[in-house]
């Protein structure tokens, strides 16, 4: 199958689940506590449900790893990777800024990614030398140089695992123009439309990454782990428009590529 046809793909299923989960959204649902801690919800249960079953239906020798449900036919050469609600905390508070990820992978490398945010009608999608498509039409990351006239983005500022790390955005953050925790997907969706120019996150599952990366590189940015590795698989991210990604990945503390 063509890179196009997976991307083409990857949003359809995107678009199927996201708007499943909308149908959720600002009902009330209730609240159960997994046992990492993180909030889930019907809405992203019934969402990867629907996924799962596109999938199922449509690819059923493929693999699928998704944030509620676990992996299914872990040895299959291709696999799908799910978030059904990338940004629960914020869904459950009735914000809209939340969304939908799909990829297609086979071992860490991404075949093509979707990010669909159902409250505000937003649509990426990218896949390697297909370009990075948002709401059917090409888009790229901002050419801004200059930090100071930068939009710098986090998921959550105070970056409780890693102290350090917290002093190190306070830093960038300072030099910036506008420092916002527009966070979880949403970020990368204003990097991605050359909205924003950086956004970091200290730690991020693969469901959380894989669909990112060729989205944001698609688009022209720089998709990094910490350590300065072009991975969705490292654990953590540094995006960026690309013409800032030296800069901030020097005054994070985090190594080159």
């Amino acid at each position: 199958m063509d890179a196009r046809s997976l991307m083409q793909a990857a949003e359809e299923v995107a678009r199927k689940s996201g708007d499943v989960a909308l149908g959720f959204f600002r009902q009330g649902v209730t609240v159960d506590t997994k046992g990492d801690g993180t909030p889930v919800t019907v809405a992203d249960r019934t969402a990867e449900k629907t996924a799962r079953e596109w999938i199922e239906s449509h690819f059923p020798e493929d693999g699928i790893l998704g944030e509620e449900f676990g992996e299914t036919r872990p040895g299959a050469k291709r696999r799908w990777i799910l978030d059904p609600i990338d940004g629960t905390k914020t869904f459950i508070r009735g914000v809209p800024l939340w969304g939908t990820l799909v990829a297609v992978t086979e071992g860490e490398t991404i075949l093509a990614g979707a990010a669909y945010f159902p409250p505000v009608g937003e649509m990426l999608v990218a896949a390697p030398g297909q370009g990075c498509w948002w709401n059917g039409k090409r888009t790229k990351v901002s050419a801004e140089a200059d930090l100071s006239r930068a939009l710098v983005l986090t998921t959550d500022e105070r970056f409780l695992t890693y102290p350090q790390r917290g002093a190190a955005w306070r830093g960038l953050a300072a030099k910036a123009s506008v420092s916002r925790t527009w966070g979880d997907c949403y970020g990368y969706l204003m990097l991605a439309t050359g909205r924003a120019e950086v956004m970091v996150d200290e730690l991020m599952s693969p469901w959380d990454a894989a669909a990112l990366q060729p989205i944001i590189e698609e688009a022209g940015g720089v998709f990094t782990d910490w350590t300065g590795k072009r991975t969705a698989f490292g654990g953590n991210c540094i995006a960026t428009n690309g013409v800032l990604a030296e800069q901030v990945r020097e005054l994070l503390g985090a190594k080159g590529t």
